[in-house]
């Protein structure tokens, strides 16, 4: 188990330096720079700035400047808020974006996962279609049309609650629910979905015919291994939550790193689209392996087969 741990860190931090380097070099290969605006900057304070921020050495070298800063948890002065690096940026946005993320992933599991699974138990009753009814409808409308309706009516209609910040508990309320609704609709149907498959495989009916209480049937053995592709889901979610969404967070008004990220691409801040971007990958990346942890707890026979290779 110690090696597999060991092997997974490894390939972690491989995908991580890979997903660096590309970012790296395709952010040095568009056409202008973090200086070139509409207005021509004179050609001896643009040779200053390239100066200050080493953009006059080779490439390699800012590439290997830019990895040996990576390694040190350095990710380097932003380009456009002076006297700013992009470590204080996320440092200043990431607490922002974590709560809203943070309350978004609560409310799909905690109201996703038993929506699915009431919904499968109650197959073709109104409660189903009920169910099935506002999940395709949570599925098929965007982020952004959740988070215009609930400034217009819950913000400007009925003033329940305000309409950009995050003030106030009941200001979370609108970019919750913006930014959870596709994946709380998503869970209920893979839940729902995967139950359904559950509830017809052989041992199941095994453990019926041998007595075992409906209770014990469903809780014990159906919504363990029903629960396998909603964790397979959950983790790359949480990982997006957690880090941001620009849109909602444009919508709302919120200083989180979605705003930073909005505003560095704008400005061709390098830096920061490349911290940000890095500080996705980590994230995914360790929310993957804690995926994959979660197997073994789920289902221990994965844990097995693969340590029996």
């Amino acid at each position: 188990m110690r090696s597999y741990f060991v092997r997974r860190l490894i390939y972690s931090m491989l995908t991580i330096i890979i997903i660096a380097t590309v970012t790296f070099f395709m952010m040095h290969s568009i056409p202008g720079g973090p200086f070139t605006r509409e207005r021509p900057v004179p050609p001896e304070i643009m040779r200053v700035l390239n100066e200050k921020y080493k953009l006059d050495q080779p490439l390699y070298m800012q590439y290997l400047d830019y990895m040996k800063g990576l390694f040190t948890f350095d990710l380097g002065p932003s380009f456009s808020k002076i006297g700013i690096s992009v470590n204080e940026l996320i440092i200043e946005g990431f607490p922002s974006t974590a709560k809203v993320g943070f309350v978004a992933c609560v409310l799909i599991v905690i109201l996703g996962v038993p929506i699915g699974i009431i919904s499968a138990l109650k197959q073709n009753k109104p409660i189903d279609y009920l169910v099935m009814f506002m999940a395709t409808l949570g599925v098929t409308i965007p982020s952004f049309v959740i988070a215009s309706l609930m400034i217009y009516f819950f913000a400007g209609k009925l003033g329940w609650i305000p309409p950009f910040g995050l003030s106030t508990a009941a200001s979370y309320f609108g970019p919750v629910i913006a930014l959870s609704g596709y994946s709380l609709s998503f869970v209920a149907r893979l839940t729902r979905s995967s139950m359904l498959e559950v509830l017809r495989q052989d041992y199941i009916r095994t453990a019926r015919a041998n007595g075992l209480r409906e209770w014990s049937v469903i809780s014990k053995h159906a919504v363990k291994n029903a629960l396998i592709p909603v964790v397979t889901y959950l983790g790359p979610t949480i990982a997006a939550l957690m880090t941001g969404s620009f849109v909602v967070e444009r919508i709302f008004a919120i200083a989180g790193i979605g705003r930073y990220f909005v505003e560095s691409v704008s400005n061709r801040d390098y830096t920061v689209i490349m911290g940000i971007t890095v500080m996705y990958a980590a994230f995914y990346v360790l929310m993957v392996l804690l995926v994959d942890i979660a197997y073994a707890f789920i289902d221990p026979r994965i844990r097995f087969e693969k340590e029996s290779k």
